[in-house]
């Protein structure tokens, strides 16, 4: 790889676990020093005697199965739609083709893309966010998905025959 690109690669990786941790973070509720006396709630929300509590859900219930499922196939879908269209002469431009022709690497990077998106899952679902929690798996297997699609829509790269060649 070269240094510009590992350089791109880690500003990028960097700038979304910043973004991750900000968003985990900005939306933690703060807790009362234990000396601190407790002020009574006087807002609108916490007159309201029939307001139910937010019912939460475990975090490996049926839809987050489903939805993992779906970001490991897309997935796998992705490693195999970026061989064929490899095989076919094209080039890769996220990664080099020097790990995309490595398969045990690239099914690595692509298993771990999976675990990934679980964990980031699993961080929204631990700081309350859950709609985040669950749309993460969906924007995951969309892109992926959507990225496969082109890679099988590309044209075989046909190149010129050198001069002399049969």
């Amino acid at each position: 790889m070269s240094g510009k690109r590992v350089l791109k690669l880690l500003v990028l990786a960097w700038g979304g676990f910043l973004c991750v941790s900000s968003l985990c973070l900005a939306q933690t509720p703060g807790t009362a020093k234990p000396d601190a006396p407790v002020a009574a709630d006087t807002s609108l929300a916490g007159k309201q005697l029939g307001a139910q509590p937010k019912k939460e859900h475990r975090f490996w219930d049926k839809e987050n199965d489903w939805l993992f499922a779906g970001v490991g196939a897309s997935r796998t879908l992705d490693y195999f739609s970026t061989l064929n269209f490899r095989r076919r002469g094209r080039q890769e431009i996220l990664l080099t083709n020097e790990v995309v022709d490595n398969h045990a690497a690239f099914a690595t990077i692509e298993a771990a893309g999976t675990g990934t998106s679980i964990a980031i899952s699993y961080l929204f679902h631990h700081y309350g966010h859950h709609k985040l929690e669950r749309w993460t798996s969906i924007a995951h297997i969309g892109l992926a998905a959507g990225g496969s699609v082109r890679n099988y829509c590309l044209k075989t790269a046909h190149f010129a025959a050198a001069p002399g060649s049969p």
